[in-house]
């Protein structure tokens, strides 16, 4: 492909990140953690993708995420009181980039594949691994909105390899 001639050209980055100079050195220690990508939904519906959680077992076990506090799911999920977090596989992808608002999503992010409706939220209809959760507790923290819930129930289905954030990009375990 001749670089120079007009017209779209497709990068084999993302042409719009962040260099990683000038990347703050916490945002580039962050990177380095692999994360779980996890979809949060909520009544309403709305949802958001997650990488930012951790389940805390105890009694009772609880929910901690790092959320956009000017997402739908905010709005949905505060006023609801309650949000659903499922755990997503490799061929989730464009499922996780078009609750990240990084693919098309034409009629909205649930308009596309089948939904389980729960009290705490749509469920995607093929995912058997995922929590129904009371939210208890938000709080600012750094560039977020910590959010504490009660995880009120648990699904867990055969267990799926899942769906990782690292420096970045979606990888998967080898």
């Amino acid at each position: 492909m001749n670089p120079d001639a007009p017209g779209g050209r497709i990068h084999s980055t993302d042409p719009f990140a962040v260099p990683e100079a000038d990347k703050s050195r916490v945002r580039r220690l962050r990177g380095r953690f692999a994360s779980t990508v996890t979809l949060w939904t909520a009544p309403g519906p709305a949802g958001l993708t997650v990488s930012s959680a951790v389940v805390a077992d105890g009694d009772p076990g609880r929910m901690l995420g790092l959320i956009d506090e000017e997402s739908e799911f905010w709005a949905a999920a505060s006023a609801a009181g309650r949000f659903a977090v499922t755990p997503l596989e490799p061929g989730d992808r464009q499922l996780a980039d078009r609750f990240a608002g990084l693919f098309p999503a034409p009629g909205g992010p649930f308009a596309t594949g089948e939904w389980r409706q729960t009290e705490f939220g749509p469920v995607p209809a093929h995912a058997a691994t995922w929590a129904g959760c009371r939210l208890t507790e938000s709080r600012p923290c750094g560039w977020a909105l910590l959010l504490d819930g009660v995880i009120e129930r648990v699904e867990t289905g055969s267990a799926g390899s899942p769906l990782i954030h690292y420096r970045g990009r979606y990888t998967e375990l080898a």
